[in-house]
């Protein structure tokens, strides 16, 4: 599955790169969150690639859900795609956006890409295995290098939304003496974790799943994992619940190893 997703996240991130220096224009969607052309053209080589490779499994993907076409899941297997995570960095001119597709097996992040165009690099992971691929200015794989989550240091460095921090983010690095927090956009801060570079990402505000699938897939293939606040895994396909909307995620906090997590959850 993973060459699938690699297939398509290269297209889709040329794609990007493409509309990224050519200019576009920003509209604004029905949440108030901005989109470009980047985001359409990506969403639609994924999709291409996965109804393709995968005719009968579902695709979440976010443009798509905001023009109103939701896919039947039930409890099925599906996938989730974020074609151009961190819109906002996209438009401010940072280098931090990706692209995001994971693949959902009983609620569980089991296979994922994110892939940064703009800085060369992506991270894939699947059945306990997660790695760092170091992309060419052709769009190619020039090299792979394994990675896994680093054992807690003495002092630890957290992660933190650039555009999305809290006073809840706040209190919890207090709470658990990090002195150190590193801010940053899109789902590269599972990616960071994963690679052994960070130790935990606290995150107290808004997240939908197919922001945060595929960097949770690579973190838990590299030894991590993310728990809600009541110390449970988060899960994905939340569909159907009183009073939340489809496919929201809790608070939650990201951890550099399941033995870190399991401690200071």
């Amino acid at each position: 599955m993973l060459p699938t997703f690699e297939n398509a996240a290269l297209e889709a991130g040329r794609k990007i790169i493409e509309i990224f220096r050519a200019g576009y224009h920003v509209s604004t969607k029905a949440d108030e969150t901005p989109v470009t052309l980047a985001d359409h053209e990506a969403e639609k080589i994924i999709l291409a690639h996965l109804t393709r490779q995968y005719p009968d499994i579902p695709v979440i993907a976010e443009e798509s859900v905001a023009a109103g076409h939701i896919p039947d899941i039930g409890e099925k297997p599906f996938f989730l795609v974020d074609p151009l995570d961190g819109t906002r960095e996209f438009v401010d001119k940072r280098k931090e956006f990706t692209v995001n597709i994971a693949y959902i097996e009983n609620g569980i992040p089991v296979a994922g890409i994110v892939y940064a165009p703009a800085l060369g690099v992506a991270f894939a992971g699947e059945s306990g295995s997660a790695e760092k691929l170091h992309v060419g200015q052709d769009f190619t794989v020039d090299r792979r290098e394994t990675v896994t989550v680093r054992d807690e240091p003495e002092h630890r460095l957290a992660l933190a939304s650039r555009c999305h921090n809290s006073p809840a983010t706040d209190s919890f690095l207090a709470k658990h003496d990090i002195s150190e927090c590193t801010n940053i956009g899109s789902s590269l801060k599972f990616c960071l974790l994963a690679e052994g570079k960070a130790d935990v990402y606290p995150r107290f505000t808004r997240t939908m799943e197919w922001d945060t699938a595929a960097g949770d897939a690579v973190l838990r293939a590299a030894g991590g994992t993310t728990l809600t606040l009541d110390g449970l895994p988060l899960t994905y396909g939340k569909i159907g619940r009183k009073g939340e909307p489809d496919f929201v995620n809790p608070d939650f906090i990201s951890w550099g190893s399941r033995k870190r997590a399991l401690r200071r959850a």
